[in-house]
């Protein structure tokens, strides 16, 4: 029988011997055992080739390093959320969130309760040690009353709120259908914790539903105990607070079978009530004349600016060529006048990354922005900005094609400031010929169809945008 456990940790110490056998957590920690007993588990249960097991943000970051299945890394708090994608993409799949309450009961919480009450069959273990344990010690939502920390030297206190019970929390919810709080202090302890965690895998693994198991873990090292006070300090002071015990245990029949998902792009246009009618392409090709596998694209202004809407303008574009498109936006705090970019990838194949640290274009409304994002752009890459709103050049490589178009005159001429957008999106397309003119006026038209006045006026500010770039183009930028 095969092992969940890989034979040797890699550490990034590279260990050798005792060291490449042994994990990363102090002296008296509990995430060895749960670790131990989650990996017996999986063996026991024949389940290795189907498991995913999602690391979270905290002690058991570096979960990957010791289970030898799948693994996903999540961001603080998604673990939830990113087992929710891998059982509707994958329902065959064993799912283990692992999760500590910082992670789960903090950050994490609306995940958390999304996921409970999907009910969808998954297993989480959740690793309660009353405190957070890998940023240095400070009060978790699990601490205790009066519980010293990093925080709350003077212990906590009755306005920081009380310790969330969070087994009980989730009990009482409809989608779980097992939960319970075991914990690590002593051998019969320990032998309920793998019982517990075997049954939530083995619920999950008979398509009944959600397996919630909470851990009471020793954290000497937080807590300022040695390991054996941490266990003594567990069963007489947390037991009172997180009483052990199932808190719900229900049997149901098999219900989780929702066959395998579609990835046909027909398929998937006709559930969604979408034509799967390709959209007319005009481009031909990939434009390979920026980049021959992956064009990243800037854009950047004050909130207001437009710099949004043409970005997600480019993109759907992109898409409609038949091309892979991402646009992600970063806004400012303010609907109007704060800073606001967004990046655009376009890729032949796939983006592997939508963010854009060096793009090869930068489209740019305000003198901020240019200031920010012009040395980023590549040796040989092309800014396009409105001259108006920018007087001050920033030192830029020689390389780089600098092009001033007058966004904001076009606009005003053309009777509404808010077009300076559509004229950038113009300038764009003659500077860089991306695509077409043909393909982003397709574009517009689909966004702005059901509005002829409006459409009538993006296009003419479009089109005086292309023709106003080529001149700056012929004018030497």
């Amino acid at each position: 029988m095969s092992n969940a456990f890989y034979g040797k940790f890699e550490r990034r110490d590279g260990g050798e011997g005792l060291k490449g056998q042994s994990t990363h957590y102090c002296p008296g920690c509990g995430h060895g055992l749960i670790h131990k007993y989650l990996a017996e588990s999986i063996t026991e249960l024949g389940l290795q080739d189907r498991t995913v097991a999602i690391s979270p943000v905290g002690c058991a970051v570096m979960l990957y390093q010791y289970f030898d299945t799948g693994n996903t890394q999540a961001a603080h708090g998604r673990a939830p959320a990113i087992g929710i994608g891998h059982k509707v993409a994958n329902p065959d799949s064993i799912v283990v969130s692992y999760q500590g309450d910082g992670d789960l009961a903090s950050i994490g919480i609306a995940e958390l309760m999304q996921a409970m009450q999907t009910g969808l069959p998954m297993t989480f273990v959740f690793v309660n040690n009353a405190i957070y344990g890998m940023t240095g010690g400070q009060m978790a939502p699990t601490t205790l009353s009066g519980q010293p920390t990093a925080t709350t030297p003077a212990g906590r206190k009755r306005i920081l709120g009380e310790p969330l019970r969070v087994a009980e929390t989730v009990g009482q919810l409809d989608g779980p259908v097992y939960v319970e709080r075991v914990a690590l202090f002593d051998p019969k302890q320990r032998v309920r914790a793998k019982k517990a965690i075997r049954k939530a895998l083995k619920v999950q693994a008979d398509n009944k539903g959600l397996g919630f198991v909470e851990v009471l873990s020793e954290c000497a090292l937080h807590w300022k105990v040695t390991p054996v006070e941490a266990q003594r300090w567990v069963k007489e002071k947390m037991l009172p607070v997180f009483p052990l015990g199932v808190k719900k245990d229900i049997d149901v029949e098999p219900w989780f079978n929702p066959g395998e998902p579609s990835y046909d792009p027909i398929e998937i246009s006709k559930s969604i009530g979408a034509s799967s009618k390709g959209k007319e392409k005009f481009s031909g090709a990939f434009p390979s004349h920026i980049d021959e596998r992956d064009v990243a694209v800037k854009f950047a202004g004050s909130g207001g600016d437009g710099a949004q809407t043409v970005a997600n303008l480019t993109t759907f574009t992109a898409i409609n060529e038949g091309f892979d498109s991402t646009n992600i936006p970063c806004y400012g705090p303010e609907s109007r006048g704060g800073t606001s970019y967004a990046d655009v990838h376009i890729a032949t194949e796939e983006v592997l990354s939508p963010a854009v640290a060096d793009p090869h274009v930068l489209v740019v409304f305000n003198q901020e922005s240019l200031h920010k994002f012009g040395p980023t752009v590549q040796k040989g890459g092309t800014i396009i900005y409105d001259n108006v709103a920018i007087e001050d050049i920033p030192e830029l490589d020689e390389s780089i094609t600098l092009l001033g178009v007058p966004y904001t005159t076009i606009a005003n001429d053309l009777g509404k400031k808010m077009v300076k957008n559509m004229v950038a999106l113009g300038a764009l397309q003659a500077a860089t010929n991306l695509f077409p003119k043909k393909s982003f006026v397709a574009t517009i038209n689909e966004a702005v169809k059901a509005k002829p006045d409006l459409l009538r006026l993006n296009l003419e500010a479009f089109n005086a945008g292309v023709d106003a770039c080529k001149e700056a183009m012929g004018n030497g930028g």
